[in-house]
């Protein structure tokens, strides 16, 4: 048994998911792996369920009938790994963006209590670590993380980050059921609600690069919501 559920979304990863898993189950801790799949036609699923087999007691899929967004198939995760009792939950991308390496880090950070929740930044100080984005897309994402931090005041460099480990007790207190997000701005609204109640947010210095194999999910609509989204969440005040 694992006291660690690493939850990894997917849609038409068919050239990653089989790689990435195997890379998680390579590191020196013992992880579980949940992969959240939403109907993808390219066969993801069928790889996962696949592999099973081999690891039936470290892997694990959930198939959602269509594609309803990052943040209802975390929320998805979430709910599965609280069900089965996990005290440490990571959100990882499929697409070797984030580096399996780092799962240990991340996990440290919350087990030896420094973080109630810690945050794979891509941001920290103000360094800039990736590799393989054009110019506009670095700009964009960097920038729109400072604009983020300034509108909520979060004390986090990389807002929207989405390399993130949680405490058991960061989600059982937030109200998964009021998220309002689905995009990028899914990664920001959890991070404030963290914050607002008053949870520990510890951020780790990681190198993210951009995908090799398959096709970005990312979108002007994602990009939208959470430019605008974090605005209303200010404003507004969104209920715990």
């Amino acid at each position: 048994m694992s006291d660690c559920l690493v939850i990894i979304p997917t849609y038409n990863e068919k050239e990653n998911i089989e790689a990435i898993i195997r890379a998680v189950f390579n590191q020196e801790k013992k992880f579980h792996v949940l992969v959240v799949d939403d109907n993808s036609p390219d066969g993801t699923s069928t790889i996962v369920t696949n592999l099973i087999k081999e690891f039936p007691n470290q892997l694990f899929i959930e198939n959602r009938k269509g594609k309803n967004g990052l943040g209802t198939a975390y929320i998805h995760g979430f709910k599965w790994a609280l069900a089965k009792k996990y005290d440490f939950i990571i959100e990882m991308d499929a697409d070797f963006s984030h580096n399996p390496k780092d799962l240990v880090r991340l996990y440290n950070a919350c087990f030896t209590n420094q973080g109630n929740v810690s945050v794979g930044s891509r941001y920290v100080n103000n360094q800039v670590n990736v590799v393989n984005w054009d110019m506009k897309r670095l700009l964009l994402s960097y920038f729109a993380s400072k604009y983020v931090r300034f509108i909520t005041r979060i004390p986090v460099f990389d807002t929207t980050a989405g390399f993130v480990c949680w405490q058991r007790k960061v989600l059982e207190t937030i109200n998964l059921d009021k998220i309002k997000f689905v995009g990028y701005a899914f990664q920001i609204e959890m991070k404030f609600k963290a914050w607002k109640h008053k949870f520990k947010i510890k951020e780790v210095s990681v190198i993210f690069t951009d995908r090799d194999l398959g096709a970005s999910k990312m979108s002007g609509n994602i990009i939208s919501e959470a430019l605008f989204g974090v605005i209303k969440m200010r404003l507004k005040g969104l209920p715990k």
